[in-house]
Formats: structure tokens, sequence, C-alpha cells
């Protein structure tokens, strides 16, 4: 388990280091910061999906859930989000320190 964490970790950073790459160049076009939403990504992407992802959580659950809570997470930076759930997945996965707990 602590392996698949590790190398889940590896994957959302790289994706985080590639979609940062991504908004750095386009800042460099653009003589302005530019910051790619992970909506932005995933319509240009796979736009059949993240409806499909819409209908099935506005379908299963209230609708307000996808409109003030997926989708206020969904207008943050690509590279933010990956590189949070890649910090989270190698904290989650870290080698635990061996103690050895002696009692008198």
């Amino acid at each position: 388990m602590l392996v698949f964490l590790r190398l889940l970790a590896g994957v959302f950073l790289l994706v985080a280091v590639i979609a940062g790459v991504y908004d750095g160049t386009r800042s460099l076009t653009a003589h302005a910061p530019v910051m790619t939403s992970l909506f932005e990504q995933w319509s240009y992407l796979a736009p059949a999906t993240l409806s499909a992802a819409r209908n099935a959580v506005r379908r299963s659950t209230h609708p307000l859930v996808w409109d003030a809570g997926i989708g206020k997470l969904l207008l943050l930076p690509t590279w933010s989000v990956f590189a949070f759930l890649g910090i989270l997945a190698a904290y989650a996965g870290r080698r635990r320190r061996r103690t050895n707990i002696f009692a008198n």
C-alpha cells in the first residue's frame, strides 16, 4: 500500500510539474502570469468525461455539491491541485520510523 501511495505521489507531482511548465511557457509568451484552471484543462483534454462527471454528481447528489463544492475546486490552478495531492500522497506513503518500546 505504501509503495502504491509513493508511486501515486510521483505521478501527481509529475503532472504538477508539467502543468507548471505549461503555465510558465504561456506566461512567457503573454508577458503576464497565466494560470490554467483544472476546469479549463479538463474541458480541453476530455470534455465528454467532464460533462459525464458533472451529470453523475448532480444526479446522485444535490446540484449544489457540484456548483458550490467541486466547481470551486476546479477553478484552482492545475499545478496547485496536483501538487497538493502529490504532497498528501507522499506524506501518507512515507516510511514510518520504527520505534522500540521497552516496558520494565
